[in-house]
């Protein structure tokens, strides 16, 4: 099976914030590590990067995106309301 685009933005998403996450916690118990540190700001803009063409493609994330009204969010249809082809 497949992805749909929207789908493999969201797994690219999803991996971008398991790395972010991941250095972060590295750098709570090796906080001069600044190889570490560049990595994070550097996954965070591309993270950021990332969200904002998965935006501008298939709409808002979540409540907390600055894109849009406060309830844009929930307009579209909810993953289980869409047919994915197999």
């Amino acid at each position: 099976m497949s992805d749909t685009p929207q789908m493999a933005l969201r797994r690219k998403l999803s991996a971008m914030r398991f790395a972010c996450w991941e250095l972060h916690l590295f750098l709570d118990t090796h906080p001069n590590n600044c190889d570490a540190a560049r990595r994070l700001e550097e996954y965070r803009q591309r993270l950021a990067r990332a969200t904002k063409e998965y935006e501008e493609q298939f709409g808002p994330l979540c409540e907390l995106s600055t894109e849009t009204s406060r309830w844009a969010w929930i307009n579209g249809p909810w993953p289980w309301e869409t047919e994915v082809d197999s």
